[in-house]
């Protein structure tokens, strides 16, 4: 895990939209394209909006067919490059408390990787599990 590149596990192209593109529109492409976020910015990242954002946003009672995903988007947007390696993308993520990390290349965008991208990528490296259950895991119990 820790000398896999990135880019073995990411999801390219990722989909990037304008930062004027309103929630509505983004939305449909979330749902459209079963992806769970979009990096807004094309040349450069301005950010990431999530569905999260995007529900937030409907709770908050903006408008989503006047409201930009520019006004909802997380800024500065947490990074990684193709050739890091997967463990390097997972301890980002674990220490910025994101669940996705645009992979970038001369900073334009190129693809992202996801807490699922790991969570696949993970039972394919042979992960050491007990073959008995600790004994409090019965009783509902795990710490």
């Amino acid at each position: 895990m820790k000398d896999t590149p990135v880019s073995d596990i990411m999801t390219a192209p990722v989909r990037t939209v304008d930062g004027e593109t309103t929630v509505a529109v983004a939305a449909r492409a979330l749902t459209e394209q079963g992806i769970g976020s979009l990096v807004v910015g094309e040349e450069r990242i301005e950010g990431i909006v999530t569905e999260t954002d995007v529900v937030g946003s409907v709770a908050e009672g903006l408008d989503p067919t006047e409201t930009a995903v520019s006004t909802l988007m997380s800024e500065p947007v947490v990074t990684i490059r193709p050739d890091d390696s997967v463990g390097t993308a997972g301890e980002r993520m674990g220490k910025n408390t994101v669940k996705k990390l645009p992979v970038t290349e001369g900073g334009q965008p190129v693809g992202i990787v996801t807490t699922t991208d790991l969570a696949h990528f993970l039972p394919q490296q042979r992960v050491g599990m007990s073959v008995q259950p600790e004994p409090d895991v019965d009783k509902g119990e795990y710490e």
